[in-house]
């Protein structure tokens, strides 16, 4: 990801939402200094993990499970977002790759993110300006991760794109040259959100339709 393109967008979406960039930056480097050698995953394991492969990326959305029942999930490399690794955790099936920040999960989907990575997903730790209480507890208990910020990008802190745990997931497949990427647990238009989150659901829409381009 070329940072000097996405962060006009960034920009955008602080404006749009009233965040503040301060605090993403502050918690990126709390983020960067609880990586060690022993916890931090190698890019070129991930690059391994869904370059030229079919990815299939899992959102949240209500509607996961029963996508989910209906698909051969043995044929996807898959990228979960956040909870919806709970779901696919549930079905018996590990995700490869999980992004998450952390915060908009249960306790008991978080734990089974931390299950997930004892079992072998590269998980791509998320730091914002509302996370860090998150990071502070529950970040000591990956064994392995990768972290990443949505402001500048630095050292051992990466920025692949995209803004919510979903798109983030779409950004991170295309970075990694997926050989082609399928959706499930996406539902854009979902009624059943608050305010807040019906505008990430806008802005995740139109950042998946530009990563496109």
């Amino acid at each position: 990801m070329d940072f000097a393109a996405w962060e006009p967008i960034y920009e955008r979406i602080l404006e749009d939402f009233g965040f503040d960039r301060e605090g993403d930056e502050e918690a990126a480097r709390f983020l960067s200094g609880m990586l060690t050698e022993e916890n931090t995953v190698s890019l070129s394991e991930l690059e391994s993990m869904i370059s030229g492969k079919p990815v299939m990326v899992c959102g949240n959305a209500p509607g996961l499970r029963a996508e989910l029942s209906k698909i051969k999930l043995s044929n996807f490399i898959i990228i979960a977002a956040d909870g919806a690794a709970a779901v696919l955790m549930d079905l018996g099936r590990v995700p490869e790759v999980i992004c998450t920040d952390l915060d908009g999960n249960s306790e008991a989907d978080i734990e089974k993110e931390i299950l997930a990575c004892e079992q072998g997903s590269l998980v791509l730790i998320h730091a914002h300006g509302d996370n860090m209480d998150k990071l502070k507890k529950y970040v000591p208990r990956f064994k392995h991760f990768i972290a990443t910020t949505q402001a500048k990008p630095f050292d051992n802190v990466y920025n692949f794109g995209g803004f919510s745990d979903g798109d983030r997931c779409v950004f991170v497949a295309r970075e990694f040259g997926a050989g082609s990427i399928k959706l499930a647990g996406f539902d854009f238009e979902d009624p059943g959100v608050n305010q807040i989150k019906k505008k990430k659901l806008k802005w995740a829409k139109k950042l998946i339709n530009t990563s496109e381009t």
